[in-house]
C-alpha cells in the first residue's frame, strides 16, 4: 500500500515569477532583438565607428584651440552613441512594438508596464555599453588619450541615457510607427550636425550657440571632453542633461499610450 504524498509534492505552483527575474528575462530578450537587427546595427555601431575614423583621419573639421582631432571626435561619438541607442534605436523599435499590438500583449503579462520600461533600459544600457568598449578602444587606436576621470563620464552617459531614454519613449507613445521612424531618424541627423558632436559649435552663428549649448547632446558631448580632457565635473553639462532626463521622463509618463 502506497503512502500519501506531502502536501504540495507533484502539485502544479502556477503563479508569476519574482519581479527581478521577469526583468531580467525580458531585458535579456530585448537585448539580443537590439543585437540581432541589422538596421539596428547600422545605426549604433556602424555609422558611430565610420564617422570616427573619417573625421579622425580626414581634415574635415577645423578643431578648436588647435588640439587633436581625435580629442575633439571621440567623446562626441560617444555622445552620438547614447543618441543612437538609447532615443533613435528605441524610439522606432518601441514604436513598432507600440503599432503591433506587442507592448499591449506585454502589458498584460504578469510584468508590470514599469517593468517593462525597465527591462528596455536595462537593454540599452547593455548596448551602450559595448558601445562605448568598441569606439573606445577604436579611438585609442587612432592615438587617443583620455586624461580624466572615467567613472565621472560614465555618470554623464547615464545621465545622457536617461535624458535621450525618455525622449525616445515619449516620442513612441504619442506618435504613429511611420512618424516616429522619420522624425527619430530626422532628430539624429539634425543633432548629428548641429549639436557639437563632429561639427564644433563654434563654428555656428554667435547667434544661435546659445541656444545649440543647451541641446542634450551639446551637454553631454562638451560635457565628455572636459572631463575627459583632464578638467573637473562639467557641472554645467550635468544639470542640463538632468533637466532632460527629468522633463522627458515626467513628460513619457504622462503622455505614453500602449495601444
Amino acid at each position: 500500500m502506497s503512502t500519501p504524498a506531502s502536501a504540495g509534492t507533484h502539485r502544479p505552483r502556477p503563479g508569476a515569477a519574482p519581479l527581478p527575474r521577469m526583468i531580467a528575462a525580458q531585458a535579456a530578450l530585448e537585448t539580443r532583438m537590439l543585437l540581432r537587427h541589422g538596421e539596428q546595427l547600422l545605426l549604433t555601431v556602424i555609422i558611430p565607428t565610420l564617422l570616427l575614423v573619417l573625421f579622425a583621419t580626414v581634415d574635415l573639421v577645423a578643431v578648436p584651440g588647435g588640439g587633436e582631432r581625435i580629442d575633439f571626435l571621440a567623446p562626441g561619438i560617444l555622445a552620438l552613441a547614447v543618441l543612437s541607442t538609447a532615443f533613435t534605436g528605441q524610439a522606432i523599435a518601441t514604436g513598432f512594438e507600440r503599432r503591433y499590438g506587442v507592448l499591449k500583449r506585454l502589458g498584460t503579462s504578469p510584468l508590470p508596464r514599469w517593468g517593462l520600461l525597465c527591462a528596455k533600459t536595462c537593454a540599452v544600457l547593455v548596448t551602450l555599453t559595448l558601445q562605448a568598449l568598441l569606439l573606445t578602444a577604436v579611438a585609442l587606436a587612432l592615438g587617443w588619450s583620455p586624461q580624466g576621470s572615467w567613472p565621472a563620464a560614465a555618470g554623464l552617459m547615464l545621465l545622457g541615457t536617461a535624458a535621450f531614454s525618455g525622449l525616445g519613449l515619449l516620442m513612441a507613445g504619442t506618435l504613429r510607427a511611420e512618424a516616429t521612424l522619420a522624425a527619430a531618424n530626422l532628430v539624429f541627423l539634425l543633432l548629428l550636425l548641429g549639436g557639437g558632436v563632429v561639427i564644433p559649435l563654434e563654428s555656428f552663428p554667435a547667434a544661435v550657440r546659445p541656444v545649440l549649448e543647451l541641446l542634450p547632446v551639446s551637454a553631454l558631448a562638451d560635457g565628455l571632453r572636459d572631463v575627459l580632457g583632464g578638467e573637473g565635473v562639467p557641472w554645467g553639462s550635468a544639470a542640463v542633461l538632468a533637466v532632460w532626463a527629468l522633463v522627458a521622463a515626467t513628460a513619457a509618463a504622462r503622455f505614453f499610450r500602449w495601444e
